[in-house]
C-alpha cells in the first residue's frame, strides 16, 4: 500500500465523543452527530482520536463506538478509527473491531508516555501493520507523546507496507513543510493550515487536506478546500480566516487550548450551537462559565448562531 492505495483528501476531523448525563457512551447522541456531519460536508472524520476521549474509554465502548458510526456513514465519507494504544496488540485488536464495522483506515500514535526511540517506533508500526488489515495514518502528536517525530524517522516508517498518510501535528511549522516534500511521493499528508501558505500547499504543490479537530464551524472547514480545488480563492481566504480565528483565539501554536482542555472547548462550542456533544469525562473538566462565554463570544463573531 502507499498514497495512491486510498482516496482521504480534504477535511477529515478528529470528532468529539458524546457521553450523556451520566458519562455513559451516548449512540443516540452520536447518530445525530453522524446526520450533522454529513449535512455540513465534511470530507470524513476521525472516531475515537485524541479529540475523541479515547484514553478514558473502554475498548468495549470504542469498539461499540465504531459500530455505531460505521452502520450510519460507511459509504458516504472517509471513516478512520483512532486506535491508539500503549502496544501494538491493542491497536490491532482496535483494528479489527474498526474493520467489521465498515472503517476504511486506522489512525495510530505512536505508544503515549512511553518514549521509544527510532527503531522502536519503526517495530511498532511494523507490527501493526503486519497485524492490521486497514491502512494506517501515522499521527505525529508531539504533545501528547512527548516525541516530535523526524522526517528521517517518519520515511522509514512510510515505507512500512501498509502506511499511507501522515497527520503531522508538529507545532515547528518549518519541519511540517520540509517533511511534506519529502514524503508526498509516498504517502498522504495532513495538516495544512486555512491560510495563504496552505492555499499554495493544497493548491500548486498536492497537499492532502488537514485532520482537524471537532468541526465546530461545519461546512465551512470543508469548503475551504473545495473552494481551492475549483479555483476560488477568495472564498477559501474567507473561510479560512474564520478557521484561524478559533485557532488563534481558543488554542496556542502548539495545538493546547488557551483555556481548560481541547476537548471541553470543542464540546462545548458543538453544544452551544445545540449540537448533543454532551460533557467531557474525568479527568478532563467542563469548562467554567467565564471559560463558556469566552467560547460564545468567538462563535457569535463568526456568525454562528448559539445559545
Amino acid at each position: 500500500m502507499d498514497r495512491h492505495s486510498v482516496d482521504w483528501k480534504g477535511y477529515i476531523p478528529a470528532v468529539t465523543t458524546p457521553f450523556d448525563a451520566h458519562l455513559r457512551f451516548d449512540p443516540v447522541a452520536q447518530r445525530a452527530m453522524t446526520d450533522w456531519y454529513v449535512q455540513e460536508g465534511l470530507h470524513g472524520i476521525i472516531i475515537g482520536g485524541t479529540t475523541g476521549e479515547w484514553f478514558s474509554m473502554s475498548n468495549e465502548e470504542r469498539a461499540r463506538q465504531f459500530q455505531v458510526v460505521g452502520d450510519a456513514l460507511k459509504g458516504k465519507m472517509t471513516l478512520i478509527a483512532g486506535c491508539n494504544s500503549y502496544t501494538a496488540d491493542a491497536a490491532i485488536e482496535l483494528s479489527k473491531a474498526a474493520k467489521q464495522a465498515g472503517f476504511d483506515g486506522i489512525l495510530v500514535t505512536p505508544p503515549p508516555y512511553v518514549v521509544p526511540n527510532d527503531d522502536e517506533l519503526v517495530t511498532f508500526y511494523r507490527a501493526v501493520s503486519d497485524g492490521s488489515e486497514l491502512p494506517i495514518c501515522v499521527y505525529n502528536w508531539p504533545r501528547g507523546i512527548a516525541l516530535d517525530l523526524s522526517i528521517e524517522v517518519l520515511d522509514r516508517i512510510a515505507d512500512i507496507d501498509k502506511v499511507v498518510a501522515i497527520k503531522n501535528s508538529t507545532g515547528n511549522f518549518g519541519q511540517f513543510v520540509n517533511g511534506f516534500f519529502a514524503l508526498r511521493e509516498k504517502v498522504r499528508y495532513f495538516g495544512f493550515p486555512t491560510n495563504e501558505a496552505g492555499i499554495s500547499m493544497v493548491g500548486k504543490e498536492g497537499g492532502d487536506g488537514l485532520m482537524g479537530a471537532g468541526a465546530v464551524l461545519g461546512r465551512n472547514h470543508p469548503e475551504f478546500f473545495n473552494a481551492v480545488w475549483r479555483g476560488d480563492l477568495d472564498k477559501a481566504r474567507e473561510v479560512g480566516a474564520m478557521d484561524r480565528v478559533i485557532m488563534t483565539e481558543l488554542f496556542t501554536p502548539n495545538y493546547s487550548s488557551a483555556f481548560g482542555s481541547a476537548q471541553a472547548v470543542f464540546k462545548t462550542a458543538l453544544n452551544l450551537q445545540g449540537l448533543p456533544a454532551g460533557p467531557v469525562r474525568p479527568p478532563l473538566l467542563n469548562l467554567d462559565e467565564a471559560q463558556v462565554d469566552r467560547v460564545r463570544q468567538v462563535l457569535v463573531r463568526l456568525g454562528r448562531s448559539v445559545s
